[in-house]
C-alpha cells in the first residue's frame, strides 16, 4: 500500500503546472526577480508592472480564466530564487515565471524549468550559456544575451583601432560570460586581451580596479558588469581621467536606468547595443508613456519592455495551444513570431533564443537632449542573422536533439 501511495504522489509531482488549479481560480504568472539590490531600477517591480500591461493588452483573461500577476524579490540569491518558484509552482499553480535575472539566478530556474515543465520567459538573464549548455525545453531568452551585446561594439571598436583591450568583469555567472564572449570577440575581431581583473558583485569602490587597467595600457577597457556596478565604475572611470589618458571605455551592458543615474554629461558618446528603446517610434512612446504613468515616472529598461514581451508571447501560444500544458505551450512559442509594441517578426530557435534585431545607440551630449529621457540616438540596426551566436555553436541538447 505504501508504495502505491509513493507511486501515486510521484506521479502527481510530475503533472504540468496549474493542472489542479480550480476552473475559476486565476491563471498566475510569476514575475522574479530583483527589487531591493543592485539590479532593482532596471526590473524590479517595473517588470511586473510591464508583465501586468501585458496581461491588459491581451484582454486580462486566458481560457475562460482571469490573469493574475504576482511578483517576488529573490535578493539576487539562487536559493531564494529556487524556493519562491518551487512554492509558485507546487502551490499557488504558476504557469509562467518571467524576468528572472541575474544569469545565476536565471540558471537555477532554468534547472526548475526543466524539472516541473513550467514555461520560463527569460528577460533579465544575459548568459549565453542559457541557451547553450543549459538550455531547456521550456525556457526562452527574450533579452539579448552577453555574445550579441559584447561582439558588435567591440568589433566596432577594433575596426576604430581599439585593438587592444583590459576588462574588468562582475565575479559571477553574467559577467563572466560577458567577458568570455567579449574577450572573444575582440580576438575574432584581430584585436589583444592584455588582461582582466574580476569584481565583486555590488562593488561600491572600483579605484583598485581601475588602476590595474590604466597600468594595463589597453587602449580600451571593457566593463563586463551591469546595473550599479556598471554605474559606479562608468562614474569612477571619469574621475579616475580613464578617457583624459587616451583609454577608451566602453560598455556591453548599458539600461536607460543607469544613464539617468550616471547622467548625460558622464555618459555622453557611449556606444551599446540594445534589442528595445522606449523613444524609437510612436507606438514604443505611447506605451511607455502610460508605463511612466504606472512606474515612478520612468521610461521602461530593456529587461522591463522583454518581460512584456515574453509574458505576451506566452500568452498568445498558450490561447492557440489551448492548454497551459508547460510543453505544448513552449512548442507552440516556437512555432509562432513574436509580435508586439517592441519586437517585429522575431523567430524563437531550437535553443530558446529569441532573434531579434538590435540597434546600436549612442548616448546624446547634454546640448542634443531635448526633452526629459531624450538621451539616446540610433545610429545603426544590427540584423539577427548577424547578432547571435551559430546555432551550431552553442552546445545546447536541444539542437542535437531536434537534428
Amino acid at each position: 500500500m505504501r508504495k502505491i501511495i509513493a507511486i501515486a504522489a510521484l506521479a502527481l509531482s510530475a503533472v504540468a503546472p496549474g493542472a489542479f488549479a480550480a476552473d475559476n481560480d486565476p491563471i498566475r504568472i510569476g514575475v522574479l526577480n530583483d527589487s531591493s539590490g543592485l539590479y532593482a531600477d532596471l526590473s524590479g517591480e517595473g517588470s511586473a508592472v510591464a508583465a501586468r500591461m501585458a496581461v491588459e493588452e491581451f484582454g486580462g483573461e486566458l481560457l475562460g480564466r482571469k490573469v493574475e500577476v504576482i511578483h517576488a524579490d529573490h535578493q539576487n540569491k539562487p536559493d531564494i530564487a529556487s524556493s519562491i518558484v518551487r512554492k509558485w509552482v507546487d502551490v499557488d499553480h504558476v504557469a509562467l515565471v518571467a524576468d528572472g535575472g541575474p544569469s545565476s539566478v536565471a540558471t537555477a530556474v532554468q534547472e526548475l524549468a526543466r524539472e516541473k515543465k513550467f514555461v520560463f520567459a527569460i528577460a533579465g538573464g544575459f548568459a549565453s550559456t542559457l541557451t547553450g549548455p543549459s538550455c531547456a525545453a521550456t525556457s526562452f531568452q527574450f533579452i539579448p544575451d552577453t555574445y550579441a551585446l559584447s561582439t558588435a561594439p567591440t568589433r566596432a571598436a577594433v575596426a576604430k583601432g581599439l585593438d587592444s583591450w583590459y576588462f574588468l568583469a562582475a565575479d559571477y555567472t553574467f559577467g563572466q560570460s560577458l567577458y568570455r564572449d567579449a574577450a572573444a570577440a575582440v580576438q575574432a575581431a584581430g584585436g589583444k586581451v592584455l588582461g582582466h581583473v574580476m569584481h565583486p558583485l555590488n562593488t561600491s569602490d572600483f579605484s583598485s580596479f581601475l588602476m590595474q587597467a590604466q597600468a594595463s595600457k589597453a587602449k580600451a577597457v571593457g566593463l563586463a558588469n551591469g546595473g550599479g556596478d556598471f554605474s559606479n565604475a562608468l562614474k569612477q572611470a571619469q574621475e579616475f581621467g580613464i578617457a583624459q589618458g587616451g583609454q577608451h571605455v566602453v560598455g556591453f551592458v548599458v539600461f536607460t536606468s543607469d544613464i539617468q543615474a550616471i547622467g548625460l554629461q558622464a555618459a555622453q558618446g557611449l556606444q551599446f547595443a540594445t534589442a528595445t528603446h522606449w523613444d524609437v517610434d510612436d507606438k514604443t512612446r505611447a506605451w511607455s508613456r502610460e508605463f511612466m504613468k504606472r512606474y515612478r515616472g520612468n521610461p521602461p529598461t530593456t529587461v522591463q519592455s522583454l518581460t512584456y514581451s515574453g509574458v505576451l508571447h506566452w500568452l498568445k501560444a498558450a490561447k492557440e495551444a489551448g492548454t497551459l500544458d508547460g510543453e505544448k505551450v513552449a512548442a507552440k512559442m516556437r512555432e509562432m513570431k513574436v509580435n508586439d509594441v517592441f519586437v517585429h517578426g522575431a523567430s524563437i530557435r531550437d535553443d530558446g533564443r529569441v532573434l531579434e534585431d538590435l540597434m546600436m545607440v549612442e548616448v546624446k551630449s547634454p546640448a542634443e537632449s531635448k526633452y526629459k529621457f531624450d538621451d539616446l540616438k540610433v545610429i545603426g540596426k544590427i540584423d539577427a542573422a548577424t547578432a547571435y551566436r551559430p546555432l551550431s555553436e552553442g552546445k545546447c541538447p536541444l539542437v542535437k536533439a531536434a537534428n
